[in-house]
């Protein structure tokens, strides 16, 4: 059996992953902030379907938080074999209003919150010469999109982090890859207006905005044994508007 442990795995896109991967006989942790009665119902769920779970809180932001949360897992499971690093937060608007407070957290949420958790796996891993992480940008952090500067630079530069760690992980067996999804239905786009989805949906080659569903089947690829000779690849299920 695997063991994964899905940081931002209450909602969107982690949630969606974390019952992929539940349905494959995994067991779960569900990484969350705040939103501890969802995280933990989403426990009992996974848990419904045969596969060890559980809820295990952290701000990703915080690197104490980030270790107490890897040690409360491994104290359970005893194994973490997957680590995906779906938490994010995302910031519309010009870059002249965006203040250097919103800035800072960003970055510290969505760059420094992968690196806090794959520096917490990574003791666990190495001895072990075993493991995946995958971690989430989004098709911003490849191409950038405007209004979206602040958090394009963060996206992109978990592609690049993402790149140079599976370089120096390879040689312990340990791949690293992304995704780095287009426009999903999900909480973090409901501030999309009805025309805005409209627009993009029309700019989409495929027709469609995507579902939380069909990136987590990417990351959940990547996790498994099917992508072992996948290290330092960004898949991005972008229904064709990046290529």
């Amino acid at each position: 059996m695997k063991y994964a442990l899905i940081t931002g795995g209450s909602r969107g896109i982690g949630a969606a992953a974390a019952r992929l991967m539940a349905g494959w006989g995994w067991g779960v942790a569900v990484g969350y902030e705040r939103r501890q009665e969802r995280a933990e119902a989403l426990a009992r769920e996974l848990s419904g379907l045969g596969a060890p779970a559980m809820a295990v809180q952290a701000d990703v932001a915080d690197p104490a938080q980030v270790e107490r949360m890897v040690d409360n897992v491994l104290e359970k499971f005893c194994q973490l074999d997957i680590l995906v690093c779906a938490a994010g937060i995302s910031h519309v608007g010009l870059i002249s209003q965006i203040d250097g407070d919103e800035w800072r957290r960003l970055f510290a949420v969505n760059v420094d919150g992968v690196h806090h958790c794959c520096r917490a796996v990574l003791p666990h891993m190495l001895g072990r010469k075993s493991g995946s992480i995958v971690t989430v940008s989004s098709m911003w952090g490849q191409v950038g999109a405007s209004c979206e500067a602040a958090y394009s630079a963060t996206k992109g530069a978990v592609i690049a982090y993402t790149k140079a760690l599976a370089k120096e992980l390879g040689p312990s067996n340990i791949r690293v890859n992304c995704v780095a999804p287009g426009v999903i239905s999900t909480e973090m786009n409901a501030h999309l207006s009805p025309s805005d989805l409209a627009a993009l949906t029309e700019e989409t080659p495929l027709g469609r905005i995507g579902t939380p569903e069909e990136a987590a089947a990417a990351i959940a690829f990547l996790a498994s044994d099917k992508a072992s000779f996948f290290t330092g690849q960004v898949l991005s299920p972008n229904g064709g508007m990046v290529i």
